[in-house]
């Protein structure tokens, strides 16, 4: 190999280590300046916040509870109300995006009733929570439309689950949502079933007080409300210690306020056994009050056959209506309470 030769081979080594050593010096001073305009983090942007730091699990005791912070998570104020299985047949609806309340609202305000039967709504709030009525500024991911099985209008009929079915529908519709509910047989036979229950258990006892001649109705009242009985709504009643209605009075068969005719010949006392608190004495009491107002009123008083009543009936009668009201708590609806008002109205 000649002296030329050796030496193009030196010069081509050292030029390459020149462009080694200027790549070295040039990446170093990148990575200075980008240092210094991107100081390190503890979190790394791409793969997330750096964890948390871990503090000792407090286990739950007795003593004062320390203020959570604002940004403490608080469980749902669910409302107490819900449907009744027992009672109620429930159809559901989800919807695709949540709804707005006032929405929801304006699409469901008059769906209270399907023929004879009353309906209640009831909604999942977005996020979470049990609501029996909508609320301003709530928005809800769905809700269930939950219609009475039977009433003393009889059974929940095809045509009543017909018309609700389709009120359901058109909320699907509306809010492009999706809806599940049982089948018409399945509805009707329930329906059924608990009407033929609930005709074994209704019971309703009343006197007349046949008067001498027709009288005012503002005289009646007056002579009623002296003798203790209370306005209640429309009605005239003798009211429990719980405020409700123990017996009620009517005048020619119709409420007070209802009366038409300038004067009323008939009072009517009506203690209606499933809406009224259970009463070791419940007709001892009515037939007492009817003994006196039939003195006042120089009355009639009249059973529910339109015979005088006996003297002596009262307690046999008691204990026949005591066996009704432990009948009724038995099947699962208690006299006077809220269930009860609505399967027996």
């Amino acid at each position: 190999m000649s002296d030329l030769q050796i030496g193009l081979i030196l010069l081509g080594v050292v030029l390459i280590l020149l462009v080694l050593l200027f790549n070295w010096w040039q990446d170093r001073r990148v990575r200075k300046q980008m240092q210094e305009q991107f100081p390190e983090r503890e979190d790394d942007p791409l793969l997330g916040p750096a964890p948390p730091v871990l503090r000792p699990r407090r286990e739950p005791g007795l003593g004062p509870v320390a203020d959570p912070g604002p940004d403490a998570a608080s469980g749902p104020d669910d409302d107490p109300a819900e449907v009744d299985p027992a009672t109620e047949v429930v159809i559901d609806i989800s919807f695709a995006h949540p709804v707005p309340s006032d929405q929801l609202h304006a699409a469901t305000h008059a769906v209270r009733r399907v023929g004879s039967k009353p309906v209640r709504l009831f909604a999942e709030k977005d996020g979470g929570g049990h609501r029996a009525r909508l609320r301003p500024g709530e928005s809800y991911v769905s809700m269930q439309l939950a219609v009475l099985l039977a009433n003393r209008s009889g059974p929940l009929s095809e045509i009543e689950w017909s018309e609700l079915w389709t009120l359901a529908q058109g909320l699907t519709e509306r809010f492009d949502g999706s809806m599940e509910g049982p089948e018409l047989n399945e509805v009707v036979e329930r329906a059924k079933q608990l009407d033929a229950v609930c005709a074994e258990l209704d019971a309703m006892v009343g006197l007349a007080l046949q008067l001498p001649g027709a009288l005012a109705v503002a005289d009646l009242n007056r002579a009623l409300e002296e003798a203790g009985f209370l306005r209640h709504g429309p009605q005239l009643a003798w009211m429990s210690e719980q405020g409700i209605p123990r017996f009620t009075a009517l005048y020619n068969g119709r409420l007070p306020g209802e009366v038409q005719s300038a004067g009323v010949d008939r009072i009517d006392l009506v203690l209606d056994l499933p809406n009224s608190p259970p009463d070791d004495q419940a007709f001892s009491r009515m037939a007492s009050v009817g003994r006196h107002l039939a003195a006042n009123l120089d009355a009639q008083l009249l059973d529910d056959q339109g015979r005088p009543v006996a003297d002596g009936v009262d307690q046999a009668i008691d204990k026949q209506l005591h066996e009704c009201y432990q009948r009724l708590e038995a099947a699962g609806f208690s006299a006077g309470e809220f269930r009860s008002s609505r399967l027996f109205s």
